[in-house]
């Protein structure tokens, strides 16, 4: 509701456009349904999430040359590794990050170059993690490789790309150990398959879990949670908001 003054000055009440049946939050009938993060809707969220409808963006090949040290890790990994040209999909910079895209099958041979050319020298790699594209690549399970370059302070991302049908690739454990347990984690929440890995087991789940919870069309729900009388229930079962 809001006011407009009569003709003596006096504010009085006016129905809003658009407003029905005194239902306050519901949008005039022509309005269009957002669209969520995943294409999901009616959740009950009413924190903007509903409403959010995302672009993507084709990732492409970057050219040459890419400014800073990205030309010259280019260049020592095509030097050091003769099957460069058959294992590297492309290489794109983006947001200030250079990105190796690798052959699923290649990718413990690039990290075992990377560690131990002379030129290169990316002794750490500090993460390992899942990303779901789905609906955006038929190879939609991702895997994630940061590497970092302590002798020459540089960092490089490298990524894998693997179907839902065949989740394979060689574990990078016998390179890097600190890959263990984030194989392990990207397993148990995408049901990525590390073949090689020393204990490829669940970390975050039990054992018996079925499915892998952080991909994009696994079943959205919850535990209905009490809080002082009133009980809140899981998000796939709230009421809709507008």
């Amino acid at each position: 509701m809001s006011d407009k003054p009569n003709d003596g000055g006096v504010p009085v009440p006016v129905v809003p456009a658009g407003a029905t049946s005194g239902a306050p939050a519901e949008l005039p009938p022509a309005s269009p349904a957002g669209r969520g993060m995943f294409g999901n809707h009616g959740t009950g969220d009413v924190s903007g999430y509903g409403g959010l409808v995302r672009q993507r963006q084709p990732i492409e090949e970057t050219p040459r040359p890419y400014g800073g040290y990205f030309d010259e890790v280019r260049d020592a990994l095509e030097e050091a590794y003769p099957a460069f040209g058959d294992a590297i999909e492309k290489v794109v910079v983006d947001r200030g990050e250079l990105t190796l895209h690798v052959r699923p099958e290649r990718i413990a041979e690039v990290c075992q170059v990377m560690r131990d050319d002379l030129a290169l020298r990316f002794e750490l790699c500090s993460s390992v993690s899942g990303a779901d594209y789905l609906g955006a690549d038929e190879r939609r399970l991702h895997v994630i490789y940061l590497l970092t370059s302590m002798t020459y302070r540089r960092r490089v991302r490298l990524e894998a790309a693997v179907s839902v049908e065949a989740p394979h690739l060689p574990s990078v454990t016998a390179v890097y150990p600190t890959a263990d347990w984030q194989e392990r984690e990207a397993y148990d929440m995408f049901g990525i398959v590390f073949d090689g890995h020393p204990n490829l087991t669940r970390i975050l789940m039990p054992d018996d879990w079925e499915g892998h919870p952080q991909r994009k069309d696994y079943p959205l729900g919850g535990v209905p949670v009490e809080y002082k009388g009133a009980e809140i229930q899981p998000p796939d079962k709230r009421r809709s908001y507008q």
